[in-house]
């Protein structure tokens, strides 16, 4: 929002929230209706093209967007080296409202402007004309106009919204006050109107300069350098009719600059060119791949998951991944073409970039499901992709990696000791995170809780968390023998084989459960029953007269920067006990492994934790 907004700053379809689409179902249905039924020598092609036009237009954005995060989560070419903030990507959460007004305006003209109709594919005359008019008056009236939306009157009320992204992104090109892009379609408009009166027009002239818009619009307001020199070598003049993103995201910092709309000659002519675009540019295209301190190796969760993350919807990733979307059925060819390109692919990629402090860190994904992770045939595949990712980060010179999720199943790798085993001169670090989880989990059982009982599947965490509570007074009841054998052997006083016992009752208050929690197990529980996980993914919620924990996890402080999403399904700005652990080991540079039956200090890492300023949570997010 401006500072001061101004008229016609909200768009007319806000009230309707995520149902804005609606005003466009009229014109669809109309125009599919016009199709099937009128004959086929004077049914016009063009009408129905205008609804798969904005799909691809849509498809186009979405492109963008996800291919810019994932340039500017490695760090290659960077131009400004700040980061976005969640406050970002709720502002520019309304990015497909431009698509929307432009497509009630298409329809209209198609319907009511005699030479709308019937267009043919190509006009080579057409082309001429919107190109001329293009680098004429539309250039020229953007840029003045752009210029007048600087003054401060303006600038207050209308074009400060835009400008509030100091960092872009490609949809940040986009992010304008309803009254801003009527002018700009009006500007838009020139060409292609004067192309339909003369009747000049064609599919082609119109498509490809709308998709010209969108292309330059986009790739202008990406925070990374891609154009390469040599085309400005080979083609010195090039350098006045294409800007670059440095051109323009020089514009976003310094303000009273590069005013220009796609050609930059304007800003030659008047003197607004910036002096320092040459340099900076050049200074991006030399910026190398950003080499992490820290990695956190996760995978993906669900087919949906592409969605989720931070590379896919903006809007879902900077939420909590709770429940399933039901718009997302529409995408089920796609969702099914990222499945079998993941399959092929099969390597991990970086989605992710944080800053904490001193420490630059990464998460990197490996193109597997969870479903995968529990066949006994993907066993061989899965830990081969988790070792190349631990070597590819040895050879990138990080310090610490954090394997999480089932990247650390003790089925599949003994918590990440089998690739110690294997290779024992690594000097990268891994980190299970148990010690944090452990410390985590007894700090989120209420106090005054005298007795605990272990539901679900036993393992590492399980084990240490039950010695722990043992130690501290507290009853542990399990319902397995051999669980209650295993924690016997290893406790070292004989009083506190007093408090472990065995139990199959349901009655108790507080329940630490583990994966493979059951649904009739649940629904056993008293009510009232404080539900604690200690497990990587959160049980399922059955009961509403019972209390569920989330995951293990804390809350960041503000100043871990580049928090533009959720992890998974923990509420926004908190991390994975998992996670944290990494970033403590690197902050404290704990030259330590923790995998396979090792487990660090928890009192020391709890300590880390606090002074480092993450906060324990007290209450349940489901």
């Amino acid at each position: 929002m401006a500072a001061t907004p101004g008229f016609l700053t909200n768009w007319p379809w806000k009230p309707l929230g995520s149902f804005k689409y609606v005003v466009l179902v009229p014109w669809v249905v109309k125009s599919v209706y016009d199709f099937m039924t009128m004959d086929v020598k004077t049914r016009d092609s063009t009408t129905i093209l205008i609804f798969l036009f904005l799909l691809t237009r849509m498809l186009h954005n979405q492109i963008w967007i996800s291919f810019s995060r994932y340039k500017t989560a490695k760090g290659q070419n960077r131009i400004v080296d700040k980061n976005i903030e969640l406050e970002q990507v709720d502002r520019e959460r309304n990015w497909d409202d431009q698509i929307i007004l432009n497509g009630l305006l298409y329809y209209l003209i198609n319907y009511y402007l005699e030479g709308a109709q019937h267009l043919p594919i190509w006009r080579l005359d057409g082309v001429i004309i919107v190109i001329v008019l293009h680098v004429g008056p539309v250039e020229f009236l953007y840029y003045w106009f752009h210029r007048a939306l600087h003054h401060h009157f303006l600038y207050n009320r209308y074009h400060s919204h835009h400008h509030s992204s100091i960092v872009t992104e490609p949809i940040t090109s986009v992010i304008h006050p309803f009254a801003e892009h009527i002018v700009y379609f009006a500007l838009f408009a020139i060409p292609l109107m004067t192309v339909i009166l003369c009747d000049k027009a064609s599919m082609a002239t119109l498509a490809g300069y709308l998709m010209y818009i969108d292309v330059m619009n986009n790739m202008g307001h990406c925070n990374f350098e891609f154009i390469p020199k040599s085309l400005f070598v080979m083609f010195p003049p090039l350098k006045y009719i294409m800007y670059t993103p440095t051109y323009h995201s020089l514009h976003h910092t310094q303000f009273r600059t590069n005013y220009s709309l796609f050609m930059p000659f304007y800003d030659y002519i008047y003197g607004t060119m910036d002096k320092s675009t040459d340099m900076l540019y050049e200074k991006s295209l030399k910026q190398k791949e950003e080499s992490p301190h820290v990695v956190h190796l996760t995978h993906l969760t669900t087919p949906e998951a592409i969605y989720h993350m931070r590379l896919g919807f903006a809007s879902l990733a900077s939420k909590p991944h709770i429940s399933s979307k039901w718009y997302l059925w529409i995408l089920s060819p796609i969702t099914f073409l990222s499945m079998l390109i993941t399959r092929v692919y099969g390597k991990t990629f970086v989605i992710e970039r944080n800053v904490f402090k001193d420490l630059i860190l990464q998460t990197w994904t490996i193109p597997k499901y969870r479903t995968q992770y529990l066949m006994q045939g993907q066993r061989q595949t899965i830990n081969g992709l988790i070792e190349d990712a631990i070597l590819d980060a040895e050879a990138k010179g990080v310090k610490v990696l954090t394997l999480g999720l089932l990247n650390q199943r003790e089925e599949f790798n003994n918590s990440g000791e089998l690739f110690i085993r294997r290779n024992p001169k690594l000097k990268v670090k891994l980190v299970d995170g148990c010690s944090l989880v452990i410390t985590v989990v007894v700090n989120n059982i209420p106090r005054g809780t005298t007795q605990v009982v272990f539901r679900g599947n036993f393992n590492k965490i399980a084990c240490y968390l039950a010695l722990v509570l043992c130690q501290k007074g507290i009853q542990v009841a399990v319902s397995r023998e051999k669980d209650y054998e295993t924690l016997k052997s290893k406790l070292n006083s004989v009083d506190d084989h007093g408090k472990l016992i065995i139990s199959h009752v349901y009655s108790h208050k507080t329940w630490l459960v583990g994966e493979g929690l059951t649904k009739e197990e649940q629904m056993k529980a008293s009510k009232g029953t404080i539900i604690i996980p200690y497990s990587q993914f959160p049980p399922k919620k059955v009961r509403k007269d019972c209390v569920y924990y989330t995951t293990p996890s804390m809350l960041t402080p503000r100043y871990l920067e580049n928090v533009d999403s959720c992890e998974n399904w923990l509420p926004r700005r908190v991390l994975s006990a998992w996670r944290i652990a990494g970033i403590l080991h690197g902050l404290e540079d704990w030259k330590v492994n923790e995998c396979g039956e090792e487990v660090f200090n928890i009192d020391k890492i709890w300590d880390a934790s606090i002074r480092h300023g993450f906060s324990p949570i007290m209450k349940s997010f489901t």
